[in-house]
């Protein structure tokens, strides 16, 4: 999965790919017992760009976005939001999965 480096790098990526980014933190223990089931999902999705964002590092964005638990995912094609997961909850496989079938392009 690749680390979004910037603001600047954001805002490029959201009119150029079709990406899901994954809000994340590494003192997330929720976060953590998700990491290994992601790149089945990256290869299993490869029409998605997959992206990880640091929380705290980018905690601005996270306010823009209304991201207020993680992990959390945000996908966009051509500059729009097109779908959202956002909670604090643990989430399984299938429920990521769940939701990226429900991204409507």
């Amino acid at each position: 999965m690749k680390q979004l480096q910037s603001i600047e790098e954001y805002k490029q990526i959201i009119q150029d790919e079709k990406v899901i980014f994954m809000f994340s933190a590494d003192w997330c223990p929720d976060c953590r017992v998700i990491e290994p089931i992601l790149p089945e999902l990256e290869q299993e999705n490869n029409e998605f760009t997959f992206y990880y964002v640091d929380r705290d590092k980018f905690i601005d964005l996270c306010g823009e976005l209304n991201v207020f638990g993680i992990p959390s995912f945000v996908a966009f094609h051509n500059g729009k939001e097109v779908g959202r997961f956002v909670n604090k909850e643990r989430k399984t496989k299938q429920q990521i999965q769940d939701f990226i079938d429900s991204i409507s392009l």
